[in-house]
């Protein structure tokens, strides 16, 4: 499995808004690989981290590609990291 981990800052909440009805609606950018989505919101600090996960490297690429073109105006706030990358460890502890 692989992800692509993407920090926000100056977080927009009515963007955050908008891209809960997209999920929810199965709205995907277009061209986008099927993904499962997760955001962590810190609203003390106006920060999100969007986590994607994709089964394959490939998946994980065009998701960037298709991420990078988007207008900033469509993210929920200003990029501040990207992160790609094969998962390695996953499970439970405690």
């Amino acid at each position: 499995m692989y992800a692509r981990v993407v920090r926000f800052t100056d977080v927009d909440t009515s963007q955050l808004d908008r891209i809960k009805n997209e999920v929810a609606n199965n709205e995907p950018p277009e061209g986008m690989p099927p993904t499962t989505l997760r955001i962590v919101v810190d609203e003390s600090q106006g920060t999100a981290a969007v986590m994607q996960f994709y089964d394959n490297e490939a998946d994980m690429q065009k998701a960037d590609e298709v991420m990078n073109a988007m207008d900033s105006s469509d993210t929920p706030g200003t990029r501040a990291s990207v992160d790609k990358g094969e998962i390695i460890v996953e499970g439970q502890i405690g």
